[in-house]
């Protein structure tokens, strides 16, 4: 075995996964994961550990790995991540642990992702359960949204002892990773559903279609219903437009809508009666991980896609194994260039788009290079189908129903770094609602600083 090379992952074929929903990455089986978990060095200063959000004794669980001790590396990971068949799944590896990877230097970095996924996955199969919490304190906690960020944070707080109850606005636990991520990339059955269970196996008691802000305020749970302190985790779901013309037509889509409809609605299985325009012809608009996944679904159901970005495929925010896959299924890439105007026919449908090509200027605040268009290099393309992957922002919902909370000018709630703590004393926030739209373990690692604040905070009291 090349040590510096990694133990290849074998994958669904890409012209049969095209024409399916089943899951690409077929991960690792025991053999294929000692072999390399064994190509970790064991470094006395991991900076893959460094690079994690919720710094994970990553060494610590492959070296159990590589001994065969599968149980053992599952209680490991589980001390810090209550999702680890989800982060083995979508987390982006590449630019945080296995990006600082020692063994990455002079070859390929360890597939960290892929092993914590093998004992994820081993320990489901197995049904290994993660280890029991400590005795009950008494004392109550709610959180406000069953995503990736509420369900770390009342999963560290039961672990501390505390009565943890998840207020969730949708019918199904799970935020994005129900509505938001397809089944081809994290399936909803067999892992979504068996994470939270374990979440749920900790005392955690998860409340749904409950919407904060109407079902019942934040303020009545603190002052009514006994809860002495609050986190809200509840996402940023409210979607971004263009404001270009045409973008109210029939056929436009933001990727919220297109992918809620098509996972948690389960539109893309023909014994579900969910609606959904699939379209012929679909552009998706955007370059981020959101937009490849609204773009392999609707290749899914029978469409010719494009992803229209404005900027080159090195400035791509999508992880690149999702660009990669992406190609392989046959999306098409339509690189600098820009959305001017969403045609429209008579009957008010989409029936095309006009665009311009971009090309790259001076970096801008963000550090990449401004996109400029190009005079005269209009041209259109014909669709029947847009779906809009800009980005979300906060529902303004729970910020302007709770007294003393302060948002910034993106409705995001304000929130301690270090603690979590809002300016409404009490009450904690993170994730998406904190930061806007970002990554499910940075979410993750929003949780597990809240449930440390919050344990600091009523240990305090």
């Amino acid at each position: 075995m090349d040590v510096l090379k990694r133990v290849p992952v074998k994958e669904q074929d890409p012209k049969v996964r095209a024409g399916n929903f089943d899951e690409v990455c077929l991960g690792y089986d025991l053999e294929e994961a000692k072999d390399e978990a064994s190509r970790c060095i064991q470094c006395k200063n991991p900076k893959c550990v460094d690079g994690c959000p919720v710094a994970i004794d990553i060494p610590g669980f492959i070296r159990e790995v590589e001994q065969g001790n599968i149980e053992e590396a599952f209680h490991i990971i589980n001390k810090y991540s209550a999702l680890p068949a989800v982060c083995g799944r979508v987390c982006p590896q590449e630019i945080q642990c296995e990006a600082r990877c020692i063994r990455g230097i002079k070859g390929e970095p360890i597939s960290i992702g892929k092993l914590e996924r093998f004992v994820a996955d081993w320990a489901r199969e197995n049904k290994i359960k993660p280890e029991a919490p400590m005795e009950k304190n008494g004392r109550k906690v709610a959180v406000i949204g069953a995503g990736p960020a509420g369900l770390t944070c009342a999963g560290d707080l039961a672990k501390m002892g505390y009565d943890v109850t998840i207020f969730e606005a949708l019918h199904e636990p799970g935020g994005v990773l129900v509505y938001g991520i397809p089944e081809f990339r994290l399936p909803k059955d067999s892992v979504v559903k068996a994470e939270i269970d374990n979440v749920k196996s900790l005392g955690v008691k998860i409340e749904t279609n409950v919407i904060i802000g109407k079902s019942i305020t934040i303020d009545e749970l603190m002052e009514e219903e006994g809860f002495e302190a609050v986190f809200i985790g509840s996402g940023a779901g409210l979607p971004k437009f263009m404001g270009i013309p045409g973008e109210n037509a029939n056929g436009v889509f933001s990727a919220n809508e297109y992918l809620t409809r098509s996972n948690l609605m389960k539109a893309f299985d023909e014994n579900y009666d969910t609606p959904i325009i699939a379209g012929k012809k679909v552009a998706v608009v955007g370059g981020g991980n959101v937009a490849m996944d609204a773009a392999r679904t609707a290749l899914r159901l029978g469409a010719k896609v494009y992803i229209i970005y404005r900027r080159s495929e090195a400035e791509l925010p999508a992880r690149v194994e999702e660009v990669h896959h992406a190609k392989e299924e046959g999306v098409i890439f339509k690189l600098l260039t820009n959305p001017k105007e969403i045609l429209v026919d008579e009957n008010g449908w989409v029936s095309g788009m006009r665009c311009v090509e971009m090309e790259l200027g001076e970096p801008d605040e963000s550090g990449r290079r401004r996109p400029v268009e190009k005079e005269g290099s209009d041209f259109n393309i014909e669709l029947d189908t847009v779906i809009m992957a800009l980005g979300t922002s906060p529902n303004p919902l729970i910020s302007s129903t709770t007294k003393g909370l302060k948002t910034n000018n993106h409705r995001c709630i304000y929130a301690d770094k270090e603690t979590g703590m809002t300016s409404r004393e009490g009450v904690f926030a993170g994730g998406d609602a904190v930061t806007g739209a970002a990554t499910v373990i940075l979410a993750m690692g929003a949780g597990k600083t809240a449930a440390k604040g919050i344990d600091d905070y009523l240990r305090s009291k």
